[in-house]
């Protein structure tokens, strides 16, 4: 079997094409090139997008050389400008939070890059990644299960997918821990085997990808009493507790980014329990659940018991300072049955 691999330049995905190819298959590695010199300035830290994905890409290079396997690089720059950086600043400008990197493995990994692979006459039967998530595939169906290391478990990220994506992917580090994969790359060989994970979306700092002006405005309480003012209201985000420039008797806690009338609300943290969520632009991996499930709304939370009807999410003990935009993740045990867009809490 032939399997194209999307590489990083990290640990995860060098161990996935290491062990696809100790297996026996035929592997072609395939890297998107998303960073354009000169249009952003970026910065120093380990992301996904940011100047240092150069020597990235010269690590899946020499990756591939010492696997003798065929390596391709595709700028998709272009792409990830407008699919990933015009969507997130769009949500930050209007006040709610973004989450770019469910939008960039739905529309970029898994759509743009296997199918720029296969327009170049790339011919490869599977797509793998080094994601932790488990893939089951039974009479046509396609399922995804968190991955064994609960840590690590990336498939809130991947709550987007659809079945025809899904029927062609691999994921061979899902029944792994963390531990074992650095062992693997110490047993393969690779330069990669300490190699830190990324953490972030964006090397530098967001206001730059936002490029815009500082806008002042207030900073209010629940009532509407002015407590104190800021430079630009995408700068806070719900939940928020410290860095707010305003001091009070008690610990505040950011409650609405509310972009229409340049404000920040703030209040205590009794008023950041929401029970129950409006879902917009839901998006399902097989059907639509009916009743009680597990939801996640940020990738590390924790899993909060819910009751999910019709595009409503009920959280019988509440959950804590959900923001407009971002994605609340629903689960039946183990299975990622899919998700969507938080449009109003309350």
């Amino acid at each position: 079997m032939i399997v194209a691999v999307g590489l990083s330049g990290g640990v995860d995905s060098a161990v996935t094409a290491a062990l696809l190819k100790e297996q026996g298959h035929a592997v072609v590695g395939v890297t998107m090139k998303l960073w354009q010199e000169g249009r952003y300035r970026g910065g120093c830290k380990d992301a996904c997008f940011g100047p240092g994905e150069a020597e990235d890409i010269a690590r899946s290079e020499r990756l591939c050389r010492q696997l003798s396997i065929p390596y391709h690089v595709f700028d998709v720059s272009d792409e990830y400008e407008k699919i990933v950086l015009g969507y997130f600043r769009g949500e930050y400008l209007s006040g709610r939070t973004p989450n770019p990197c469910v939008r960039c493995n739905a529309f970029m990994k898994f759509g743009v890059l296997p199918h720029l692979a296969c327009k170049s006459g790339i011919r490869f039967d599977n797509f793998a990644t080094g994601h932790y998530v488990r893939i089951q595939k039974e009479n046509g169906i396609c399922r995804l299960f968190r991955g064994l290391d609960a840590a690590k478990d990336q498939s809130y990220f991947l709550y987007r997918l659809k079945q025809d994506q899904l029927k062609n992917l691999l994921f061979p580090l899902g029944t792994y821990q963390k531990t074992e994969v650095r062992k693997l790359a110490v047993k393969f060989g690779l330069e990669v085997q300490d190699k830190p994970d990324s953490q972030d979306f964006y090397s530098g700092e967001y206001a730059e990808l936002l490029n815009t002006s500082a806008r002042p405005g207030k900073i209010v309480d629940v009532s509407g009493k002015m407590l104190g003012s800021h430079q630009g209201f995408w700068n806070y985000t719900v939940g928020q507790r410290k860095g707010l420039g305003i001091s009070a008797g008690e610990p505040l806690y950011v409650l609405e980014v509310n972009a229409c009338r340049n404000e920040v609300v703030v209040g205590k943290k009794e008023h950041t329990i929401q029970h129950e969520l409006l879902l917009d632009d839901v998006s399902w991996i097989s059907e639509e659940p009916d009743g009680p499930v597990l939801a996640k709304i940020r990738s590390v939370s924790k899993l909060y018991p819910a009751v999910y009807q019709d595009r409503k999410l009920f959280f019988p003990d509440g959950v804590f300072a959900v923001a407009r935009g971002q994605s609340a993740v629903l689960y039946r045990g183990e299975e990622l049955l899919g998700g969507g867009i938080v449009k109003e809490a309350k």
